[in-house]
């Protein structure tokens, strides 16, 4: 009897989904969060939602990181993957979540836990603020283009809402791009009032 109810004891254990707070970097819940949408994917689709959506409002990770990742993901069982068939021209591996993947990422995601601060790095401030040691007309020149990355950015969020609209597992990201829909308008706000302050800087 013992060992009976040690053995199911066993079985609970090992159905239950991993603790969530195992030593995984924000990576590694991002590709995961990637695989959470229906369907199977390869590395390389993996890395054109990242382009297509995380960029915009977190970063896209390196297509050697993607494949980095789901490697940890697999071992750690919350990832699965197999090889396609004779029948494709290209032999390729797809991914896709599983049920403790899906466990631990939903665990993660509803966490108490905060999730930080944002961490902005604008190099075109850093050279701002370093204007004293280069020529106003430089300064212009880089704002400048800046509002021309920016509205190109800017389209391309608009391009990846339309493309989302109407779809239902798209829903909460379709509120990211909104949110980074308003963060570069605001950027372009931002960078023509820049524009203004440095005209009015003693030539």
């Amino acid at each position: 009897m013992p060992s009976l109810l040690n053995a199911r004891m066993a079985d609970q254990h090992s159905s239950a989904p991993p603790p969530a707070d195992r030593a995984l970097p924000p990576t590694a819940w991002a590709v995961l969060g990637l695989l959470s949408f229906p369907g199977e994917r390869t590395g390389y689709e993996l890395k054109k939602w990242a382009d297509a959506s995380l960029r915009f409002f977190y970063w896209s990770p390196a297509i050697s990181q993607i494949y980095a990742e789901l490697r940890r993901l697999e071992s750690l069982g919350y990832v699965t993957s197999r090889r396609s068939g004779p029948e494709e021209p290209r032999t390729k591996r797809t991914y896709a979540i599983t049920d403790s993947g899906r466990a631990a990422l939903a665990d993660w995601a509803g966490s108490a836990r905060d999730a930080g601060a944002a961490v902005l790095k604008h190099p075109l401030l850093l050279r701002v603020w370093l204007g004293h040691l280069t020529s106003q007309d430089h300064l212009r020149e880089l704002v400048m283009e800046h509002i021309a990355r920016t509205k190109g950015e800017l389209k391309e969020v608009l391009d990846a809402s339309a493309q989302a609209e109407g779809v239902e597992a798209w829903a909460h990201p379709q509120i990211a791009l909104r949110w980074t829909e308003r963060r570069l308008r605001s950027e372009l706000e931002l960078a023509e009032a820049m524009l203004i302050d440095l005209d009015e800087l003693p030539s």
